[in-house]
């Protein structure tokens, strides 16, 4: 099984293969660190344009340093929100498109439930565990029990943590 997965919901476009043995076999990454700079902070239709004009090459050089065709992919995942939404647009159409052509399905991701179950991919992490999330506007503890099983045990109102720590 291979998943070609897709995340653009800020200000960075990346890739993945990811295999059955929770492998990345192929990545590619597309910071806008420097395009936004100059603002103090990310400016999100700058960020939707970027996503859009870099969506094509990140994925390609994905798949190549992978070794696939986009045919040998069995399914395609996107972050489907929360995050700047035109960055977020701009991932999803790319993998339901290739979805679509290629009559393959197309897995809709949470973004922070993404980050809430990544520590699963890289080590034999048993659920239930406790969380710290810092992501952008959210910052959460919760206690993880499965997949769309969380318990929310504490947030902030002020998001200055999450955006600093995406910086970091």
């Amino acid at each position: 099984m291979l998943v070609l997965g897709i995340e653009s919901s800020c200000d960075e476009t990346a890739a993945a293969v990811v295999n059955e043995k929770k492998e990345i076999v192929g990545e590619c990454l597309w910071t806008q660190i420097e395009d936004h700079k100059i603002y103090g902070g990310v400016v999100p239709e700058i960020a939707a344009r970027a996503h859009l004009e870099h969506i094509d090459d990140i994925i390609e050089h994905t798949l190549k340093k992978a070794d696939l065709k986009p045919q040998d992919i069995d399914a395609f995942a996107a972050s489907s929100g929360p995050g700047l939404i035109g960055g977020v647009v701009i991932g999803v159409m790319a993998a339901k498109a290739m979805a679509l052509a290629l009559n393959k399905p197309f897995i809709a991701v949470n973004h922070l439930e993404g980050h809430a179950l990544a520590p699963r991919l890289t080590g034999d992490v048993e659920y239930p565990y406790l969380l710290l999330l810092v992501s952008g506007g959210h910052c959460q503890i919760l206690i993880v029990r499965g997949v769309g099983d969380f318990e929310r045990l504490g947030t902030t109102i002020d998001d200055a943590a999450g955006e600093d720590f995406d910086k970091v």
